[in-house]
């Protein structure tokens, strides 16, 4: 039997985040050597890395890096299989690397950053598969907003106290005011708004409801001269219900996320929201 010690295993654990049982398998094979069980473990990670890709990464965490001055900003969503994961250091920490890589390069598209260089010699994709490695789950980098236009605001909900943010918003002012970003991030936060205002809206969207209205305003029996009216009351409060201008404000339900900006003197440049595996 292979001579190691408890502090091994804990050591081992702490280098590659991989479970007991698989370091004291990895310390068995390895005679003791901690050095070597790093190798041995880092293989048969990557090994595994393929036999996990068709598995679902539903958990995971949201992580969000603002500029001192808040003038840019960033959000990453990483997606692994567990909670178990999710909720761990190890985890944590490659979320927030890529957030400041992210921060730091400005990647055009997703594609664009998993084929970025984050060290020496290794690109986001590359860094991305070793955590898969390392962790022994399916991890998944899929989706990241950047802002750096305006006074950028974050704000991060967690679903779970034990968790780590689940719900992540990012929203872009055009001047500082730290009260209404606060709010109206929030705000994006509780009600999940698909767009920013009515024009924002595509054209078959709209198209769409206003069939669906047409087609129930009939089949409730209205009288035909009635039916423009209230097709477009009730698109109208499709509007209302999906775009964040025209949402009743959260902390205020008399008057719209618009009134709140404009009585502020600011404007909503733009937001973003993620969630984690929605």
């Amino acid at each position: 039997m292979a001579n190691y010690t408890a502090a091994d295993v804990k050591k081992l654990r702490e280098l590659t985040g991989a479970g007991m049982m698989d370091c004291k398998k990895a310390l068995d094979e390895a005679e003791g050597n901690v050095e070597k069980a790093v190798e041995l473990l880092r293989v048969k990670g990557q090994k595994g890395v393929a036999k996990r890709e068709g598995r679902s990464a539903e958990n995971g965490a949201v992580v969000s890096l603002i500029a001192d001055d808040n003038t840019s900003g960033v959000l990453v969503e990483l997606k692994c299989e567990t909670d178990f994961v999710a909720k761990g250091d190890k985890f944590q920490a490659v979320a927030n690397t890529l957030a400041q890589h992210v921060a730091a390069t400005a990647p055009a598209d997703i594609a664009a950053l998993l084929a970025s260089e984050i060290e020496a010699g290794k690109t986001v994709q590359a860094y991305v598969d070793e955590a898969n490695a390392n962790l022994g789950e399916k991890i998944v980098l899929d989706r990241f907003e950047r802002f750096a236009d305006g006074h950028v605001t974050a704000y991060m909900h967690r679903t779970m106290p034990d968790l780590p943010p689940q719900i992540g918003v990012l929203v872009e002012l055009d001047k500082e005011n730290a009260e209404v970003a606060k709010g109206v991030a929030q705000h994006i936060a509780a009600f999940a708004p698909k767009y920013l205002s009515r024009e924002d809206v595509p054209a078959d969207v709209v198209e769409a409801e206003r069939r669906v209205a047409e087609e129930t305003t009939r089949a409730e029996g209205k009288p035909e001269a009635a039916l423009p009216k209230i097709v477009e009351g009730r698109v109208n409060g499709f509007f209302k219900e999906v775009t964040l201008l025209g949402q009743p404000y959260a902390l205020d339900n008399k008057k719209s996320v618009q009134q709140i900006l404009d009585e502020a003197g600011v404007t909503l440049k733009r937001f973003a929201r993620i969630k984690v595996g929605i």
